[in-house]
């Protein structure tokens, strides 16, 4: 893909890789931390792509949108951190923040996914399995549904992949990847300790984002190999 070069330069076979990043899990997580601005997310592809010997096929960034009246500073520095995200090449697929009552939540998520355009095969496997995300009061609509949809008709449909990383610690994603992993897709998942659910943990593979790790990702962090 134009503007990565995160391949392995050895002769192992490689297997193709999209990266999907749970933008506010790993926003809120990562901060406990570190300011997560100050993290170069294409640093952490390229180090898992070099350990794991994938060969990138695509970054895809899942993220919400806050509203203006949120407070302009945090509106357009969001905004401009998606476009820089943008300009190296990652795919940032964005919903804007909405606040539901427990009575709209069941029909909101009916209609997500009915806004997502799927084949009749893919909505199945989708209802069947995500109308029963946790509920809360504010939720990125459409968020969580459309990164795990993606990942199924991005492997599984159209196969454009042998693995999907997902980079996020929430449980809401285990139907998605039981899924992936029926259909013989290999996945991996990536979070903070803290941020990490153990039933992801021990139903997945998964790779532990602890502090000295994270620290080597930072954008200003002298670029020596990543052992």
């Amino acid at each position: 893909m134009p503007g990565f070069l995160f391949t392995n330069s050895g002769g192992d076979f490689m297997k193709k890789a999209i990266f999907f990043f749970d933008a506010n899990n790993w926003y809120h997580n990562v901060k406990r931390s570190y300011n997560p601005s100050e993290i170069d997310p294409l640093k952490l592809v390229k180090f898992f792509c070099e350990v794991k010997h994938y060969e990138l096929i695509e970054i895809r960034w899942y993220a919400s949108v806050p509203s203006i009246s949120d407070g302009e500073n945090m509106y357009y520095n969001h905004m401009s951190y998606l476009e820089s995200l943008e300009k190296k090449g990652v795919k940032v697929i964005i919903r804007k923040l909405q606040k539901f009552s427990n009575k709209e939540i069941l029909k909101r998520k009916q209609q997500t996914i009915n806004d997502l355009d799927l084949c009749d095969s893919c909505k199945k496997l989708v209802e069947a399995n995500f109308l029963d995300l946790a509920d809360i009061k504010r939720k990125e609509k459409g968020v969580d549904v459309g990164l795990a949809v993606d990942m199924i008709e991005l492997a599984v449909i159209e196969n454009k992949c042998e693995v999907c990383v997902l980079i996020s610690g929430d449980a809401d994603f285990i139907p998605a990847l039981n899924i992936l992993k029926s259909r013989d897709k290999e996945v991996l998942t990536a979070m903070t300790p803290k941020g990490y659910s153990k039933e992801l943990i021990d139903k997945f593979p998964y790779f532990i984002l602890r502090n000295e790790t994270l620290m080597r990702f930072f954008k200003d962090y002298p670029g020596r190999q990543i052992k």
